[in-house]
Formats: structure tokens, C-alpha cells, sequence
């Protein structure tokens, strides 16, 4: 089954020094293989996704990037530089790859300009949005009127995870289950929660929001989110179920299990559920062969595979 995969990752020249230190951890020789495939979009690459069945891939910078840049005209250059790489790459291979913008919201005016620039003169689909950007989240309002650019030219933010802006105490001492075991997760569901329960999507209705990992829970919690915003008094023109039906499309990036998959489609509907494969965090041809293998009827795994991303995100190139 060809495939459309949109959480996968690059890091051109200028954003390595962001992206280095949320790797100190990790043993070198795993550091340098996924380095490796961080800055090749050549052969290496492209096997990679042959092996897998990925006809076509949407590269996003992997984060933090220039989101936790204090220097603000610094941030806003190095976004620009980055977007020309990657369009640079996406140029020797239109066929396979595609991008998402790398912003600098910490002037978001200046930010929706980069997108605007990045969607009509050099093709890319939306922007990857790794977390809050110093502290500060999406549902403020001084991002609005990044929103509002993202809504005009109907293209999605994709919300990948980062690091909270100060970790949860409950942690303590076990790193463990921070980052991507559990903390990431969390981060990512409570920023999403923060955009619905903030008017975001009151604000900007026709606003698409993309989560990887199945929507970091939030399927899950439909009814309980309904539930306890009437509770609590919670005034929003929708109950929270129904912007996360109508407003949020989620990736199967890095959830290759059954069970979560068929709640996922069973919450949100099909029409909301698309590949990924979160390369190269993840083993690429495992989830592959995860959406190749998944018990699911064909027309759902069809949708999934490829359908959705295509219609979201307008990809002609996969037909």
C-alpha cells in the first residue's frame, strides 16, 4: 500500500545548535545514525522510505529549532534560512518530498508573513509548531494573527511535541518517563486543550490542527471532556468533542498498535486518521509494515495510508 507520511524530520546547517542538546542523552552511535538521516534527503533517505512503501514524505524540522532562539531577529532569520534549504532539497526530489514552514513565533506577525512566503512561492504545505515557543502557547492571543494567516490560506499547523516550559514536579527523579515515554504526550494533549478551552477555534473556525501520535490521548477522553466542561461552566460555541472531531486531524506517528488505531477511527472518524512515521525517531519500515499488516478494510486503510494527507494537504503527486 503506498503511503503519505507528514511527521518526518531534517535539520539543515543553522538549526543543529537547537537540536543537539535534546540529544545528550542519547548513546553516540544511536546519535549518529539518526544525524545521519536527519541531513540526507538523497539515497539513504529515499531507501528508506522504498522499504517502508512511502510513495511521498512532508519534512518538518525537527524541534526545538529557533522556537527557543531568545534573540528575536535571529529567530526570524534562521527560520527563513531553514525554509530555503529545505525547499532547496524538496526541489531535486518535487516528487517525493514536500515541507512544513519553520516559523519564529515569537513575532507572529512576522511569523505569518514566513508562512504566507513558504505557502505560495515555495509550495510547502503548513508549518510544523514544535510546542510552546519560550513559554508562551498558541491559544494567546498574540498569535492570532498567525492563526488568522494559517486560516486565509487554509493550511494546517502541525503541533509536535516539546519539552513543557517547566517540568511537572511528579516526575522527580525519573527521566525516564519524560520526553517521548509519557511527558511529551502530556505537554502536547494539555497545549491542544489549552488551544479548544481558549476559543482558538471559535476565533478561527475553519482552523486545521494536526497532532501526531493519534492525537496525544485526546481521542480518548471525548465524553470526559464534554463532561467536565459543563461542569465547570466551560462557555465555547461547541462542546470540546466536537473541535477536536472538526478541527483536529491526528497521525498514527509512533503508535503502531492496533487497538489504538481502531479507537482513534472509531472517535474521530476516518476521515481524520493519516500515516506517519515519525522518521527518523522511529523505525520507518516497521510502521510501514504496520499499515501494510493492520487487520482494518482496505478502503479504511486506503484513507489512512494516503487518501486523508492528500485531500488535507492537497498533495497531487500521489494518485
Amino acid at each position: 500500500m503506498k503511503k503519505i507520511a507528514l511527521e518526518e524530520h531534517f535539520i539543515s546547517p543553522g538549526l543543529s545548535e537547537y537540536w543537539q542538546p535534546t540529544m545528550s542523552d542519547v548513546p553516540r552511535p544511536i546519535y549518529d545514525k539518526i544525524h545521519e538521516r536527519l541531513t540526507n534527503f538523497d539515497e539513504l533517505r529515499l531507501s528508506e522510505m522504498d522499504a517502508a512503501g512511502i510513495a511521498f514524505a512532508v519534512l518538518g524540522a525537527a524541534g526545538p529549532g529557533v522556537q527557543v532562539e531568545k534573540d528575536v531577529a535571529r529567530a526570524t532569520k534562521k527560520a527563513a534560512e531553514a525554509n530555503d534549504f529545505l525547499a532547496a532539497q524538496v526541489s531535486r526530489h518535487p516528487d517525493r518530498f514536500a515541507g512544513f514552514a519553520h516559523v519564529a513565533l515569537q513575532d507572529p506577525v512576522a511569523a505569518a508573513k514566513e508562512l504566507e512566503r513558504c505557502v505560495t512561492q515555495l509550495g510547502f504545505k503548513g508549518a510544523m509548531i514544535n510546542g510552546h515557543t519560550n513559554g508562551q502557547y498558541l491559544d494567546e492571543r498574540a498569535f492570532d494573527p498567525f492563526w488568522a494567516k494559517a486560516e486565509e490560506l487554509q493550511v494546517p499547523l502541525y503541533l509536535h511535541p516539546a519539552d513543557p516550559a517547566q517540568q511537572y514536579a511528579s516526575y522527580g527523579s525519573y527521566k525516564e518517563i519524560t520526553r517521548a515515554t509519557w511527558g511529551w504526550g502530556v505537554e502536547t494533549g494539555t497545549h491542544t486543550l489549552r488551544m479548544i478551552f481558549g476559543g482558538v477555534f471559535d476565533r478561527f473556525p475553519k482552523a486545521l490542527l494536526m497532532l501526531g501520535h493519534l492525537g496525544e490521548t485526546l481521542p480518548f477522553m471525548l465524553w470526559r471532556l464534554d463532561s467536565r466542561a459543563k461542569l465547570y461552566g466551560v462557555q465555547l460555541k461547541r462542546e470540546p468533542s466536537q473541535y477536536i472531531k472538526e478541527n483536529i486531524a491526528v497521525t498514527i506517528s509512533g503508535m503502531y498498535s492496533k487497538e489504538p488505531v481502531d479507537c482513534t477511527i472509531a472517535a474521530l472518524g476516518v476521515s481524520r486518521v493519516m500515516f506517519s512515521a515519525d522518521y527518523p525517531f522511529e523505525n520507518i519500515v516497521e510502521a510501514g509494515h504496520f499499515m501494510d499488516d493492520v487487520s482494518l478494510a482496505e478502503p479504511v486503510r486506503e484513507a489512512v495510508a494516503w487518501r486523508n494527507a492528500a485531500r488535507f494537504l492537497n498533495i497531487t503527486q500521489v494518485s
